[in-house]
């Protein structure tokens, strides 16, 4: 059966289409290429439109129209394209305070024209942010993704184009990792009556020796496979923090339960509607 696809259609549904997506798609642009990496393709590909990708890559809707139509997708250019994020007409009050503020530089455009995937530096740069504090990302495209994800985590942001090719996104982190993290938990209270519901269904890993971005993606490879009736037991080293909100983008649910330094359960499970 074609699948019908318009501006808005995102990028994880045209690749669970066609197993000839994914080349098709990174064929448009060389900015695609971070899609063979597989954590960022579960993060970005389900929140990036057709018509946001091509903003971050410099190309049309029409280029991805002609790579995809040759694999049977059926084009619907009757759709209005919409813009994700909303454009920013006004400078955020921590801009216009920037002076007064800590801002720390990280300048991805080495580690991407090295061939390395800059993910991993940027999240462990945003954990050790301190509160109040600015990341001042410096690439050569909007990060519409990234700003997905952060703004879910309570920071505010602020996109700068320099010119064509150097674009300056800054991130504020107005609380501090520990509480978003207290915002995010789910109590502990019934973790006992949880796990007693899901006793003789249970899928166990063990992510504590996996360097990151590992444990992220291994759990989320399994929860794509979980059945609806089972539960998820993971041993973790530590509250993963960034995962949660993944979680609710999935409609999972889950329960926290910290034993002690350095080792953590998380019993993940599909949510009732």
């Amino acid at each position: 059966m074609s699948t019908i696809i318009n501006a808005n259609t995102k990028i994880a549904t045209i690749l669970k289409a066609h197993p000839n997506a994914l080349e098709a798609i990174i064929s448009i642009s060389p900015k695609f290429n971070k899609l063979r990496n597989p954590l960022l393709r579960k993060l970005m590909a389900a929140r990036t439109s057709i018509h946001t990708a091509s903003k971050v890559a410099g190309c049309s809707v029409t280029d991805f129209y002609t790579k995809l139509r040759p694999l049977g997708f059926i084009i619907d250019e009757t759709n209005v394209e919409v813009n994700e994020n909303p454009v920013q007409t006004y400078t955020p009050e921590f801009m216009q305070n920037i002076n007064n503020i800590k801002v720390e530089v990280l300048d991805v455009r080495p580690i991407i024209e090295g061939g390395e995937d800059p993910f991993k530096t940027i999240m462990k740069t945003i954990k050790e942010l301190p509160a109040e504090s600015i990341l001042k990302l410096i690439n050569t495209f909007e990060p519409t993704p990234l700003i997905n994800i952060l703004s879910t985590q309570g920071f505010e942001y602020f996109v700068e184009q320099e010119n064509e090719n150097l674009i300056n996104t800054f991130f504020y982190k107005k609380i501090a990792t520990q509480q978003i993290k207290e915002n995010n938990l789910e109590t502990n209270n019934d973790w006992n009556e949880v796990l007693k519901q899901f006793e003789n269904n249970i899928v166990t890993i063990d992510v504590r020796q996996l360097e990151m971005p590992k444990p992220m993606m291994t759990i989320l490879e399994e929860l794509e496979k979980l059945p609806v009736n089972a539960a998820l037991f993971v041993y973790h080293k530590r509250i993963p923090v960034f995962l949660l909100p993944e979680l609710k983008e999935r409609n999972m649910d889950y329960r926290i339960k910290e034993i002690k330094d350095n080792e953590v359960h998380l019993l993940i499970f599909h949510a009732k509607n």
